[in-house]
């Protein structure tokens, strides 16, 4: 089903498609994580990556529970948009020789999936309180709290360290 399938019929029906989207790039980003650790040098970033991999397993399982509690079957739906933005990091890292900006470029792939999912995750709990699906709303507002917190320390590693030793 694409976004302008003919299958979406209704608010609902979109609101169950883009949580299918997310539940995919999820997943995707479980198996994505642990390979941008392996790649990343600097050892905060590094870090990083594996407790987001932790939380990102709990953003699964949370979605899972948000599936029940809208009465929809758990299932996923190809996400084109984290496909590309897991390629292009996969894509840049093989470019990058030099250690130093190869953590700078995975910073960067990692906020490029971060804004992706926190735009997702926004309006996936605008139209759950839409629907007056306050219990749905909550749980998602959790993980969207983790990703804008993930995004926060990525910049504030970028900004702090990473971006300087990589010009220099």
């Amino acid at each position: 089903m694409g976004l302008f399938s003919k299958d979406i019929k209704t608010m609902n029906d979109l609101f169950v498609h883009q949580l299918q989207d997310i539940y995919y790039a999820e997943k995707q980003l479980v198996k994505a994580l642990p390979k941008m650790a392996e790649k990343a040098t600097e050892p905060q970033l590094k870090q990083g990556f594996l407790t987001h991999l932790d939380e990102t397993r709990t953003h699964v399982q949370r979605l899972e529970q948000v599936f029940g509690m809208v009465g929809a079957e758990v299932k996923s739906v190809d996400c084109p948009a984290i496909d590309g933005i897991i390629k292009e990091a996969n894509d840049t890292a093989g470019e990058v020789e030099d250690k130093k900006v190869l953590d700078a470029a995975l910073i960067n792939a990692a906020q490029a999936a971060e804004h992706y999912e926190i735009a997702r995750y926004g309006s996936l709990i605008a139209w759950a309180r839409q629907f007056g699906r306050n219990d749905a709303a909550g749980v998602l507002q959790k993980t969207l709290d983790e990703e804008k917190a993930t995004d926060r320390k990525l910049t504030t590693l970028a900004e702090g360290k990473v971006n300087l030793r990589a010009a220099s």
